[in-house]
């Protein structure tokens, strides 16, 4: 089990708990609200078990909650990532990914499959990219945008919990 570099969640009142772990999940602090109010122990020190916790919550939530948190996500390379409104998570996941070294040609394309995936499924395309490259996300794009809406939202729910605990990890 891993513990955290800069805090030990369980000693933690629920306002700097909230505080810490708001975006998390982005803009979606009932997540880490919800989180603490079932209880606050020594096992949340640990980021695995305070993950898992999260990811149930948000595995648990109603189909309307779940939406909302999924539609919180920027599209990548995205309009909010060129006009720098992106979350300093989302930016920093992003750029690790190489996604703001995109040619105008692969920023075209990634507009155009945004745009197609949203029409189709109704959110934005959720994915990890830590560990990706553009490329490899594209091609993840290009596959994704065939599967059914339902397997697409379960996958989206996935890709989400990966990427809270990528953000877990850096605290």
């Amino acid at each position: 089990m891993t513990a955290f570099k800069t805090l030990k969640p369980s000693t933690l009142d629920r306002d700097a708990f909230v505080a810490a772990f708001a975006d998390i999940y982005e803009h979606s602090p009932w997540v880490a609200e919800k989180a603490y109010d079932l209880g606050q122990d020594s096992t949340i020190d640990e980021i695995e078990t305070l993950h898992q916790r999260m990811s149930d919550i948000l595995l648990s939530a109603d189909h309307a909650s779940q939406l909302a948190l999924i539609n919180a996500h920027p599209d990548l390379a995205g309009r909010a990532a060129v006009q720098g409104q992106l979350t300093e998570a989302s930016t920093h996941e992003q750029a690790g990914a190489g996604i703001h070294q995109c040619t105008a040609e692969e920023f075209s394309r990634f507009t155009e499959l945004n745009d197609a995936y949203k029409a189709t499924f109704k959110f934005p395309f959720i994915m990890a990219v830590k560990g990706s490259n553009r490329h490899q996300i594209l091609a993840a794009f290009e596959t994704r945008i065939h599967n059914p809406v339902d397997t697409e939202f379960k996958c989206a729910l996935a890709e989400i919990n990966k990427i809270a605990l990528f953000r877990l990890l850096t605290l």
